[in-house]
């Protein structure tokens, strides 16, 4: 027997090649002659030719994202997800040798749009369980490159050119840093589309990715709807869902056969991408808009009250959206206190705005089981960002597992900025971040060290309790 298989994971790192392993080794001990091609995060590898494909008894998909399927027409098609293949390979070929696979049927002959599923019903009922995991990690594995550039840009801009003055810290603009520090931005511009877009591409497939990536545009661009502040990655993650439902539900509309060859380059696109910008623009985006008004009236109400409880609320802001809306209402409320001269303000607000990036990089060193190889990397990087106060390094973590990682980070943002407070620690420049001590613009140096290390580990600890390891994690998503 001949088989033939392909595997990739929303990463593309460590399943994928665990996956391909272990089925080669399976039919290797079944003197079963297989080729394995790998869909990882660099690209192709050992691609099935169409001589191979056509000479093969059998195709095993262990697949986790959207895949080409049109060249395996015809043949016997297993799909399966790519933890089968690492759990259960010996079943998997098994079904092939008892005749339990059946032929792969085209589109327009199975009526359905599921590229992945259509060849395992069963399969596809389970695999729609695991839909919104699924999206956000394939979201997750194309955004975290740009995160991981731009945030070390900006990180080795500001650490290594930036001066302190009223407005941060500034890169002088005749300087090679300054430079450094654009295209580090640029790069920063690109996550929140790049996430948006891709969320969108696993619901609709490719043509879902122009309205995933204006809908994840405009939700960082707070102009389009009259907010100073974008809706930042929580907008992205919305906007890239409402975007793939929308492009799935034109995808399944009945057109006329004339129609049909400009749908996916021109009509769904165009659709798609209207729908999504006018209803983020005029649905979503006021209600956000009105949102950061109250909560900056908020604050502001908020002067001459505990300093404690104070504290606990521009924590918790701070780290909700990691330089969204929310965050940034809580950062320029602290840089207007500074003109005011009420600088301790800022001060818990510089401990509070590291501490994300900070406490997910000592989670990844501390229980490296319960992240994934590409999260663990993610995990280096931030700890650099978070050394200049740069709080989107989290992001990624809390785009793949919000529900456990956002209160884990508000937590701890929550006890840096309270003790901060308390032990009287202020900040002259509207930044944050070990960086701010550096150049002399903190007052307590110690104890906002102290501050930044007690929300650092509270981080990293509760996350750590909350999250399953990312094996058991993949498991019940599949």
């Amino acid at each position: 027997m001949k088989l033939l298989a392909v595997t990739s994971c929303p990463n593309g790192i460590a399943h994928t090649y665990m996956a391909a392993e272990k089925l080669a080794q399976t039919a290797a001990e079944a003197g079963i002659d297989i080729k394995v091609e790998t869909q990882g995060s660099i690209g192709a590898e050992n691609v099935l030719t169409e001589e191979e494909i056509e000479a093969a008894d059998g195709i095993i998909l262990a697949v986790d994202k959207s895949i080409e399927m049109d060249r395996f027409e015809g043949k016997r098609v297993l799909s399966c997800a790519v933890s089968d293949a690492i759990r259960k390979p010996e079943e998997l070929i098994q079904r092939f040798e008892s005749g339990e696979v059946p032929v792969h049927r085209s589109r327009e002959e199975a009526g359905e749009t599921d590229d992945i599923t259509q060849t395992n019903p069963t399969h596809k009922e389970e695999r729609g369980q695991n839909l919104i995991y699924r999206s956000l990690m394939n979201g997750v594995s194309y955004m975290i490159p740009f995160v991981v550039v731009g945030g070390l840009l900006i990180a080795l801009s500001l650490g290594l050119g930036g001066e302190p003055g009223a407005k941060g810290l500034v890169v002088p603009e005749d300087s090679v840093w300054s430079s450094i520090l654009k295209v580090g931005e640029a790069a920063f511009t690109f996550m929140v589309p790049i996430l948006a877009g891709y969320i969108a591409v696993s619901i609709a497939d490719r043509p879902g990715l122009a309205p995933g990536m204006i809908g994840g545009f405009i939700a960082a661009d707070g102009s389009f709807y009259g907010s100073e502040a974008g809706a930042g990655f929580i907008g992205g993650i919305l906007a890239g869902f409402i975007a793939g439902i929308i492009t799935r539900w034109i995808k399944s509309l009945p057109v006329p056969s004339v129609l049909q060859p400009i749908m996916p380059i021109l009509v769904i696109p165009l659709t798609a991408s209207t729908l999504v910008a006018l209803l983020f623009i005029f649905v979503v985006g006021a209600p956000i808009a009105s949102l950061m008004e109250g909560l900056t009236q908020f604050l502001q109400g908020m002067q001459g009250t505990s300093k404690v409880l104070l504290a606990l609320i521009l924590g918790a802001m701070i780290a909700f959206d990691m330089g969204g809306p929310v965050n940034k209402v809580a950062f320029l409320f602290g840089a207007a206190m500074i003109a005011e001269g009420q600088t301790f303000i800022m001060g818990a607000i510089a401990a509070a705005i590291c501490t994300p990036p900070l406490g997910m990089g000592l989670a990844t060193l501390l229980a490296r089981r319960k992240y994934h190889q590409e999260e663990q990397e993610a995990g280096k990087a931030a700890l650099a960002m978070g050394l200049v106060g740069i709080t989107e390094g989290a992001i990624p973590f809390a785009a793949g597992d919000p529900l456990r990682v956002i209160p884990a980070m508000m937590v701890g943002s929550m006890t840096a900025s309270t003790v901060a407070m308390l032990s009287g620690v202020t900040d002259n420049v509207p930044h944050g971040g070990p960086i701010v001590a550096a150049v002399q613009a903190v007052g307590n140096v110690p104890m906002f060290f102290v501050a930044i290390a007690a929300g650092t580990v509270v981080t990293a600890l509760l996350v750590n309790v909350l999250k399953k390891n990312a094996e058991v994690q993949r498991s019940e998503s599949d």
